[in-house]
């Protein structure tokens, strides 16, 4: 989840252009690659030169950057004239968020201790899907320091099933009780 509210701006301004053109997944495909080639750190610590002028900077990100929409390859300019260009990899990403949302799709990342099977994967994005009322994008990772059970995170909100949390649970009731 993007924190910084000017990137997030700049996502909500390029998610009303795209709905607008009605091209919600080029947008996002076209600042994904923008926020590759900005993020680069050779391409970032070019724009950070001082030295360089900024319509120098400008034509050489449009060097790279052949192909896009006009009004994304007008973001770019504007982010790389105000300074800005190192926020292009939050911009997508709040980008993504944002377009995902409208779109009804949540994204639940899920960890568990062992990995979990094809099988087990689709049958728990049903059971999200069925509670959170969206398509579900599901994330597994694996981690074996839960000991055993599921940690799922949707967005802000976290369902932590887990075996070591509640074995945490149970000695700070202990202790508790001893006290």
């Amino acid at each position: 989840m993007i924190r910084n509210t000017a990137a997030k701006r700049y996502a909500e301004a390029a998610l009303q252009l795209a709905r607008e053109q009605g091209r919600l997944d080029e947008w996002g495909e076209q600042l994904d690659l923008v926020a590759r080639v900005l993020g680069h750190p050779e391409v970032a610590d070019v724009l950070d030169n001082a030295r360089l002028p900024v319509a120098q900077k400008v034509r050489l990100v449009e060097e790279f950057l052949t192909d896009l929409d006009p009004l994304v390859l007008n973001l770019v300019r504007l982010l790389v004239a105000r300074g800005r260009a190192h926020l292009a990899p939050d911009i997508a990403e709040a980008y993504r968020e944002l377009a995902d949302r409208e779109k009804g799709i949540v994204h639940a990342h899920v960890t568990t201790a062992v990995p979990l099977s094809e099988e087990e994967k689709k049958a728990l994005a049903r059971r999200l899907e069925e509670v959170t009322g969206r398509r579900v994008v599901l994330h597994a990772a694996v981690d074996e320091d839960i000991v055993g059970g599921i940690v799922i995170r949707i967005g802000d909100r976290l369902i932590d099933g887990s075996t070591r949390s509640r074995l945490l649970a149970l000695k700070r009731q202990l202790q508790e009780a001893r006290a």
